[in-house]
C-alpha cells in the first residue's frame, strides 16, 4: 500500500481504535537528507579529549611533568585505557542501534557524543532517528540493539577492569558531629562535613561480577553490627547505609570504572519510561496506553529513590519532562511476534539486573 501512495504524496498510518482496525492517510515525509558527519567528527574529538584527561586525572598519582609536552604525554600514557574502555562502551551502545538501524533502511543519524567535564569525561551519545520506524517490530529491535551491544562490551570491560584491580581496607569512621545546637546547625555541619569515603552503586550483576573476581561481595563490612548477612545485604543494597567504614572494596582500576560506568549507562537507558531505549521497550511491549498507566508509578518509585540519591530528582524531572514522548511507528497494528516479546522481557530482566538504586554513595 505504501509503494502504491507514494505518487500521491501520502503515506498510510495503521490504528487500532475500539478494537478495529483503522486506516489514516497523512502527508508523505519528505526524503531525509544524508548528514555530513562534521558535527559528529567535532564531537567525537571533543569528547576523545575529555575522557582521556579524566582518566588521565584518574591514573596518575603524582605531580605531572611540568611544561605543555611532557604533561600531554603523560595525560596520553596515562588516560587512553580509560578513554578506549568507556568510548568502546558507548560506541558499541549507538552503533547497535546505527546498525539495526540501517538493517531495517530506517534513516538514522551516526552517534553524537557528548563531552563534559564530569566522572566521566562524557555525558553519553545519542543518535537521531530521521524518520518514523514502520512496525513495533523494528522499533524494537532499533531499541533493544543499543543495550544488548553496550552491555555485552561492558561486561568485558568490566572483566579486564576487574583483573587489574586490588582489594583495599577502607578508611575507618570519622568522629561522630557533636550534638549541641538546633537542627538547623546540625544540618549545617552535616552538609558542609567533608566527604571521607565514596563508593560506586551496587547492582545484582556488579555484585556478581566482584564475587567472581574476587570471592567475596563487596564492599565487606568490618562487622555486620549483630544484623543478619542477608538482612544487612539487602538494606546496604537499596540505601548503601550504613557505610562500611573499616571494611574492604576492590580500589577500582579506571578500566573497571569505565565497566561500572557502561553498567549505569544501560540500566539508565533501560528505564520504561519516554522516548529511553527501555520506554520503546514497554510501549511496544504492553501497548501505549498501559505504558501511560505505568508512568506515575515510575515518577513516585523516582521520587522515593530520590531521598538517599539526589541523583535521582535529576531523572524524575527529565522523565517527567519527556515522559510522555513516544517514537510512534506508522504500523500500531502488526504485533510483536514471539521471539521478539521474548527479547523485550529480557531487556526488561536486564533493566533489573544492572540497576544500581543508589548509584553514588558517600559522607
Amino acid at each position: 500500500m505504501e509503494d502504491a501512495l507514494r505518487p500521491y504524496q501520502l503515506t498510510p498510518v495503521f490504528r487500532m481504535e475500539d478494537r478495529r482496525h483503522v486506516v489514516y492517510f497523512i502527508p508523505a515525509q519528505p526524503q531525509p537528507k544524508p548528514s555530513s558527519g562534521r558535527l559528529n567528527l567535532i564531537l567525537f574529538i571533543l569528547t576523545l579529549i575529555s575522557v582521556i584527561y579524566t582518566g588521565g586525572a584518574m591514573s596518575i598519582t603524582q605531580e605531572p611533568p611540568s611544561g605543555f609536552i611532557p604533561g600531554l604525554m603523560a595525560y596520553l600514557s596515562a588516560g587512553w585505557p580509560f578513554a578506549v574502555a568507556i568510548l568502546s562502551i558507548m560506541g558499541a551502545h549507538e552503533f547497535g542501534h546505527y546498525l539495526m538501524g540501517r538493517y531495517h533502511n530506517v534513516h538514522v543519524s551516526l552517534p553524537y557524543f557528548i563531552p563534559f567535564p564530569n566522572v566521566f569525561g562524557t555525558l553519553g551519545a545519542v543518535i537521531n532517528m530521521k524518520e518514523r520506524v514502520k512496525n513495533r517490530r523494528v522499533l524494537l529491535d532499533i531499541g533493544i540493539a543499543g543495550p544488548l551491544s553496550g552491555l555485552v562490551v561492558s561486561l568485558l570491560v568490566l572483566g579486564i577492569g576487574l583483573s587489574l584491580s586490588n582489594l583495599s581496607t577502607l578508611p575507618p569512621a570519622p568522629p561522630q558531629l557533636p550534638s549541641e545546637g538546633g537542627f538547623f546547625q546540625q544540618f549545617l555541619e552535616r552538609l558542609t562535613a567533608p566527604v571521607t569515603l565514596t563508593l560506586e552503586g551496587n547492582s545484582i550483576l556488579y555484585l556478581l561480577m566482584k564475587y567472581l573476581r574476587f570471592g567475596m561481595l563487596l564492599p565487606a563490612p568490618a562487622n555486620y553490627g549483630g544484623v543478619p548477612p542477608v538482612l544487612y545485604w539487602i538494606r546496604y543494597f537499596f540505601t548503601a547505609s550504613p557505610l562500611p567504614y573499616g571494611g574492604v572494596d576492590v580500589s577500582l582500576h579506571p578500566v573497571a570504572w569505565a565497566g561500572w560506568g557502561g553498567l549505569l549507562i544501560t540500566a539508565l537507558n533501560l528505564i520504561p519510561a519516554g522516548t529511553l531505549d527501555g520506554g520503546h521497550l514497554i510501549n511496544v511491549l504492553i501497548g501505549r496506553k498501559r505504558a501511560m498507566r505505568l508512568l506515575p508509578w515510575i515518577q513516585g518509585i523516582l521520587l522515593a529513590m530520590s531521598l538517599l540519591s539526589i541523583n535521582w530528582l535529576i531523572w524524575l524531572l527529565l522523565i517527567s519532562w519527556l515522559g510522555k514522548a513516544y517514537a510512534e511507528p506508522l504500523d500500531e497494528i502488526t504485533p510483536l511476534d514471539p521471539p521478539r516479546k521474548a527479547l523485550a522481557v529480557l531487556g526488561i530482566i536486564i533493566f533489573f539486573l544492572v540497576f544500581s538504586p543508589v548509584p553514588i554513595s558517600g559522607m
